[in-house]
C-alpha cells in the first residue's frame, strides 16, 4: 500500500515544492510514526504531524477528524509558535476539503491486503527509503517491519503507530503482538539504490527492531544489507538491534561498505534490563555481539535511552571498551510502562530529573574516558560511517 499517496492526496492541490505559507516549501511526507509532513522554511525543517483527533490531546488545529500538530524534536528544532500555529491553520483547511474521500481509500486498501485483526501482516510498499534528517545533513531512514513483538512497554513508537493502525481501520492489538512485514522490501530497496543520490541509510529501530524473531524466518533485513552491498555504490549504513539475532549477519554488514552496528544499552544491570525489557536479549548477549562485530571490523555503537537503573560507572567502563561511539536521550514518556516505573526499585527513575541527573553523569564519565557522544540521529561527520 503507498500510504505516501494517500497522505499527499490529503493536501490536493498542494504537491511537493509548493509553498504552503510564502517562504515555507512543502517538502515531502512520511509514514513512519504516523502521518507526517515534511515542510522547509529557509535552512529549517519543520515537521507537521496528522492523527486522529479523538487520540490526541492538544493539536494546532484540526478538520472534522484530523489533528494537525508541529513538533520541536524535542527542542532540538524550535519552531516559532506564530509560525507553526499558521502552517497548522492553511494544513488543516486543505486537509477538510479531502479527508472522507483518502480516509475511506485508504481503509479500503488495507482491508484488500491482509485481514484486518492478524497479528502478522504481510505487505508490499512501493518506496523503501525515507528522506529524513535536517537539511544541512540529510539520510535516509528504512524499516523492514513496522510494530515490533520484542515489544518494550516503553517504546514511544506504540502511540504514533497506534493512531496510524486507526487511521487504516485496522483492528487494535496490544504493542507488542503485532507486525507489520514489508516482504518486498529488498527488491524495491535495490532499484532505489541505483536511480538516488547516496546518503546514510538508518535502519530506524524506533518502529520495529529489525532483528525481531519474526526477521528469523522471513529475512527482510538480511535482504535489505544484501541489496545494500550488492549496489555497487557506496552507501553508509547503520543498524541497531535490541536482539542477538543480528550476529547471524555480522560477517554480511563487514562486507558493506561503510558500516555501523550496535546495541541498545540502557543498563549495565541485566536484572533490571529483564524488568523494562523481558523479550529482549540479556546484556550479556549484547556485549557478546558488540565484541563480533568488531572483530569483523565493523564500527560499533550503543544507544544509551531511556537512561535505566544499575550502576554508572561499570556502565561507562563497559560502552569504553565496547563501542566506537554512544547515543544517548532521556525517557521520552512510560506510554505502556507505567506499571513497571511504578515498582518501587524504580519510581524515581521515571522522574526528568532523575533522568537529567544520570545522563549528565553518564556523559562526564564517558568524556573521561575518551568516548564519542552524540545526540544526534547519526554520529557527527568526523567519525561518521565511511570516515
Amino acid at each position: 500500500m503507498d500510504v505516501h499517496r494517500h497522505l499527499r492526496a490529503l493536501l490536493a492541490p498542494l504537491v511537493v515544492g509548493d509553498e504552503v505559507l510564502p517562504g515555507v516549501e512543502l517538502d515531502g511526507t512520511s509514514t513512519e510514526l504516523g502521518l507526517r509532513l515534511r515542510l522547509t522554511a529557509g535552512e529549517q525543517r519543520i515537521w507537521i504531524d496528522v492523527t486522529p483527533v479523538d487520540r490526541t490531546p492538544r493539536w494546532a488545529a484540526r478538520s472534522q477528524t484530523l489533528a494537525i500538530g508541529y513538533r520541536d524534536e524535542g527542542g532540538r528544532n524550535v519552531v516559532d509558535q506564530r509560525l507553526g500555529l499558521a502552517l497548522c491553520q492553511r494544513i488543516a483547511a486543505i486537509i477538510a476539503t479531502n479527508e472522507d474521500a483518502v480516509v475511506g481509500a485508504l481503509r479500503r486498501e488495507a482491508a484488500q491486503e491482509a485481514p484486518l485483526d492478524a497479528r502478522v501482516r504481510e505487505v508490499t510498499v512501493p518506496t523503501a527509503l525515507d528522506a529524513a534528517g535536517p537539511t544541512e545533513a540529510p539520510y535516509y531512514t528504512i524499516n523492514p517491519y513496522v510494530g515490533c513483538v520484542i515489544g518494550c512497554r516503553f517504546c514511544y513508537a506504540q502511540t504514533n503507530l497506534g493512531l496510524m493502525r486507526q487511521l487504516m481501520g485496522l483492528v487494535e492489538i496490544p504493542w507488542g503482538s503485532w507486525v507489520e512485514v514489508r516482504a518486498n522490501l529488498p527488491q524495491v530497496l535495490a532499484e532505489e539504490l541505483a536511480r538516488l543520490p547516496p546518503r546514510p541509510i538508518k535502519f530506524c529501530p524506533i518502529v520495529g527492531d529489525a532483528y525481531q524473531a519474526v526477521e528469523k524466518k522471513l529475512r527482510v533485513t538480511h535482504g535489505c544489507l544484501e541489496a545494500i552491498r550488492d549496489s555497487g555504490r557506496p552507501w553508509p549504513t547503520m543498524i541497531l538491534t535490541r536482539s542477538a539475532l543480528m550476529n547471524r549477519d555480522v560477517e554480511l554488514m563487514a562486507s558493506l561498505p561503510a558500516p555501523w552496528a550496535g546495541v541498545s544499552l540502557p543498563t549495565i544491570d541485566d536484572a533490571v534490563r529483564e524488568h523494562f525489557e523481558p523479550r529482549a536479549s540479556t546484556i550479556a548477549q549484547r556485549l557478546d555481539l558488540l565484541r563480533n562485530l568488531r572483530r569483523a571490523g565493523v564500527k560499533t555503537i550503543a544507544v544509551v535511552q531511556p537512561i535505566f537503573a544499575g550502576p554508572l560507572e561499570p556502565l561507562a567502563d563497559t560502552l569504553a571498551e565496547h563501542v566506537d561511539g554512544v547515543s544517548w536521550d532521556v525517557l521520552r514518556g512510560e506510554e505502556g510502562a507505567r506499571a513497571d516505573f511504578d515498582d518501587p526499585r524504580f519510581e524515581a527513575t521515571r522522574s526528568e530529573s532523575w533522568q537529567r541527573d544520570r545522563a549528565i553523569a553518564l556523559l562526564a564519565m564517558l568524556e573521561e574516558r575518551g568516548v564519542e557522544v552524540w545526540d544526534s540521529d547519526l554520529p557527527p561527520p568526523r567519525s561518521s560511517p565511511g570516515s
